[in-house]
C-alpha cells in the first residue's frame, strides 16, 4: 500500500510541522531497548517502559525544547509562570494534542496497558488507584512514513536526486529501447524496429524493393530493437539483535531498522519487482514481518551467526530472482550455534572454533548457491575483521566497516549500485 503525505492544516499546533516532528521522534517511536537495564527482557518482542506514553510525551517535550520547533517567545508562553503552581502549563496540552493528532493521522495507535491494569485489580486497594497508563504502536502508515524520511535524508546526504531499477551490462529485448536493433531470434519480445526490419528487406531484394507491391517482409529480415536488461533482486536483511547492539553507551540496533525501513521504502517505491525480508538473529534467529520491525528490541545475549545464514538462504532459494543477496547487519563474532537436535550451544567469548567453522560452511552454502552476502560491521576489533574479510572472500561479497552514524548511507549506495553480469 502507498501513503500520500501532505501537510495538516487543522489544528495548527503552535504551528509545529507534524511530520517534521514524527521525522524527530523516531528513535523513540522505533525504541530498541537503549537505556534499559541490561536484564530487562530476553525477547525482540518483549515488552518495555519505552512503549508508554509517558515515554513519548516526554520525547516530545524534549523535541520542542531543544530542537527548534517552537521559538522562545512561544516556548516561554507554553512554559507559563514557574512560581504559579496551581496552573497545568499549556505546553503540556499541547503535548496532549500532538498524541492525539499523531494518532487521528494513522502515525500511532493507542490502547491501554493491559498488565498494569491486571496487576492493579489484583493489588490492594483495588480499582482506586489512578487510571492504566496508556501504550503506543506504530502503524503501517508511521512506518511507511519513517522509511520515507530516512530515504531522504540519507539520499539527499550523498547527493541522490532520482534512482531507478538495477542496470546490467546486458542488452534484452525489452520495451525501452537503447541498444542497437538485433536479429530476431525465437524466443525474443517482438519489440520489432521497423526501420531496421525494412533496410534488411530492401537489401535482400536490390533494386526492385520499392514497388507499387510494396516491401515483402521475410523472417531473416525481422530486427528488434534492445533494451538495457534490467535484473530483479531478492534480499534478506539478517539484523544482529543480540545485547551487544545497545551495550558500550551507543544505540546501534535503532538505526539499523531505520536502515530497514528506508531500503523497504526505496524496494516499493522504486524497485518494484525486487522483495525484501527481514531476518533477526541472536541465540537462535526467526524471520519478521517489516511491519512489526517497530516493535522489535534487542533480546538474547547470544550471536547465533549461522542460524541466521541458513534461515537466510532457505528463503532466498525459494526465490526465483536473477540476483540474491544477503545484507547483514551486525556488530559481534559468532557466539552461539543450533545443534543439530535443537539446543543451542553458547561461548560467551565468542570465536569458538567449532562455532566459526560451522558458519564458514554455511557461508559457503550460500556461495553454491548463488546469493551474495555484504556484511555491514559495526565495530572493528581485529578478530571481527578478520572473521568479515574471511566470509567476504568465501562468498565473493563485500566487507563495510562502518558506524551506526554512516550505515544507512553504505547500505542504501551498495544496493543503489549497479549489478553487472559480464558476457563472454
Amino acid at each position: 500500500m502507498k501513503y500520500r503525505y501532505t501537510r495538516y492544516t487543522g489544528d495548527d499546533l503552535e504551528g509545529i510541522d507534524l511530520e517534521e516532528l514524527v521525522s524527530k521522534l523516531s528513535e523513540v517511536l522505533l525504541a530498541s531497548g537503549f537505556g534499559s537495564p541490561a536484564g530487562d527482557g530476553d525477547h525482540p518482542f518483549d515488552e518495555d517502559n519505552q512503549r508508554t506514553e509517558q515515554a513519548l510525551h516526554d520525547a516530545i517535550l524534549d523535541t520542542l525544547l531543544n530542537d527548534g520547533l517552537l521559538s522562545d517567545d512561544a516556548i516561554s508562553r507554553l512554559l507559563g509562570d514557574p512560581a504559579n503552581a496551581d496552573q497545568q502549563p499549556q505546553i503540556e496540552q499541547l503535548i496532549q494534542r500532538i498524541i492525539e493528532q499523531m494518532a487521528q493521522q494513522g502515525y500511532i495507535t493507542r490502547h491501554p496497558d493491559l498488565d498494569a491494569e491486571r496487576r492493579q485489580r489484583e493489588g490492594p486497594g483495588a480499582g482506586d488507584g489512578p487510571a492504566p497508563p496508556m501504550r503506543f504502536e506504530m502503524t503501517d502508515k508511521g512506518l511507511d512514513f519513517l522509511g520515507y524520511r530516512a530515504l531522504r535524508d540519507l539520499l539527499g546526504s550523498v547527493g541522490q536526486s532520482s534512482v531507478g531499477r538495477h542496470d546490467t551490462r546486458d542488452l534484452a529485448t525489452g520495451v525501452e529501447t537503447s541498444g542497437a536493433p538485433k536479429t530476431y531470434e525465437f524466443g525474443d519480445t517482438l519489440n520489432l524496429d521497423a526501420g531496421a526490419t525494412i533496410l534488411n528487406a530492401i537489401k535482400r531484394i536490390g533494386r526492385g524493393a520499392i514497388s507499387d507491391q510494396g516491401i515483402e517482409i521475410e523472417y531473416p529480415d525481422l530486427m528488434v530493437a534492445q533494451g538495457e536488461h534490467q535484473s530483479a533482486c531478492a534480499t534478506v536483511l539478517m539484523l544482529d539483535c543480540s545485547h551487544s547492539m545497545i551495550l558500550y553507551g551507543e544505540d546501534r540496533f535503532t538505526p539499523a531498522k531505520a536502515v530497514a525501513l528506508a531500503l523497504a521504502n526505496l524496494i516499493r517505491h522504486q524497485y518494484p519487482g525486487d522483495t525484501l525480508r527481514v531476518v533477526l538473529f541472536h541465540d537462535s534467529a526467526e524471520e519478521i514481518p517489516l511491519r512489526q520491525l517497530a516493535r522489535v528490541r534487542v533480546g538474547p545475549y547470544y550471536t547465533n551467526t549461522r542460524e541466521g545464514l541458513r534461515l537466510a538462504r532457505r528463503l532466498l532459494e525459494r526465490q526465483q530472482c536473477d540476483m540474491r543477496q544477503i545484507v547483514m547487519i551486525t556488530d559481534g563474532k559468532p557466539s552461539a550455534l543450533t545443534r543439530p537436535d535443537g539446543r543451542i550451544y553458547r561461548n560467551a567469548f565468542g570465536l569458538d572454533p567449532w562455532v566459526i567453522a560451522e558458519t564458514f560452511a554455511e557461508v559457503a552454502h550460500c556461495r553454491k548457491a548463488g546469493i551474495l552476502i555484504n556484511t555491514f560491521m559495526l565495530a572493528q576489533d581485529y578478530e571481527l575483521v578478520s572473521f568479515v574479510k574471511r566470509v567476504a572472500a568465501i562468498c565473493h561479497g563485500k566487507a563495510y566497516f562502518t558506524t551506526p552514524h554512516t550505515l544507512g548511507r553504505y547500505v542504501l549506495m551498495d544496493y543503489l549500485d549497479k549489478k553487472t553480469r559480464t558476457v563472454h
